[in-house]
This record gives C-alpha cells, structure tokens and sequence, in this order.
C-alpha cells in the first residue's frame, strides 16, 4: 500500500489584544462571555440528535451571548512555573467554540475542523495581558471555498467581540 504525503504552507494572520487588567480577572472575564456545558452530557446529546436542528438546539443551548462555548482550558503557565519558586507563569490556552458554526466551515473545506474548536492564548507580560487568537480566515484561505471563508469571517468577528470584552 503506497501513502502520499502532502505538505501545504499555510499563511496565519494573529489578533492580539492587551488588557491592563490583572490576569484572573481577565481570565474570569472570558470565562463569563460563554458557555460551559457539562461536556459528557453535551456530547451524548450531539450523538442523540436525529436532525440538523436538534444539533442546532443543543448548542444554542450550550452557548454564551456570544455563540460560543468553552471546551476545555490548559493551564499552561502551571506546567512553566514548575521550578521556577516563587515566580509563576501566567498562561493560560482555551479552546472555544461552536460545533455548529465548525460544522458550516467544513462542509466545503473539511480541514476547518482541524482548527476549530480556536485557541485563545491569554498571557501575563510586563506591559499587560494579552489575548491572541489565530484568524480562522487565514488559517482556511489556502484552501478556497469561498462559502467557507465567509463563515470564518463571522466567527473572526465573534472572537474578536470576545476578546475585547475579556480585556474590558
């Protein structure tokens, strides 16, 4: 059996956003503009939906304001800080999103579900803290589709409204 391998390079365009507030409210911020779902019943309920619009119903329930839901959250900066004593890393990387915004992206470029649900990086510096997010719309620009893209701009936009309201 032959496999091939492709490579594509991939231009990504990132948002970054500092806020002068301190880091946990920041993150606390964040935290309150979307959803957190109990994830195992959330799962089992997009596994039990019959149809497109009992899936669509399900996150609408699971949503934030925003149409977004938290996924799941890394402490990133614990695992830096270890061995550091005193100084601790603040870092933090959560994976956000909405399954069935994910799922109009990938009907015409099936590589947008290897980006979403998106990362938002939240990181202590001297002069702030600074939310990034990597562009949907340039993660998926190489691929075409223009249907696709035009989602991607809607969901750009929806982080960016998120990521301003965390930074306050």
């Amino acid at each position: 059996m032959q496999v091939n391998q492709q490579a594509i390079e991939i231009r990504v365009r990132r948002i970054s956003i500092v806020s002068h507030r301190p880091f946990n409210e920041v993150v606390q911020r964040l935290s309150n503009a979307v959803g957190h779902p109990d994830m195992k019943a959330f799962h089992k309920g997009i596994m039990e939906a019959d149809n497109e619009a009992e899936l669509e119903q399900l996150v609408q329930n699971a949503t934030g304001a925003g149409e977004l839901m938290e996924f799941y959250r890394f402490d990133s900066g614990e695992v830096l800080s270890k061995g550091q004593g005193e100084q601790k890393t603040k870092l933090m990387r959560f994976l956000i999103g909405n399954p069935v915004i994910m799922s109009k992206m990938a009907r015409t470029v099936p590589e947008a579900a290897a980006y979403a649900p998106v990362t938002i990086l939240v990181h202590e510096r001297e002069d702030g803290v600074y939310l990034s997010y990597d562009l949907m719309e340039s993660l998926l620009a190489t691929y075409g589709g223009s249907s696709a893209l035009e989602v991607a701009k809607q969901l750009d936009l929806k982080i960016e409204q998120l990521l301003e309201t965390a930074a306050g």
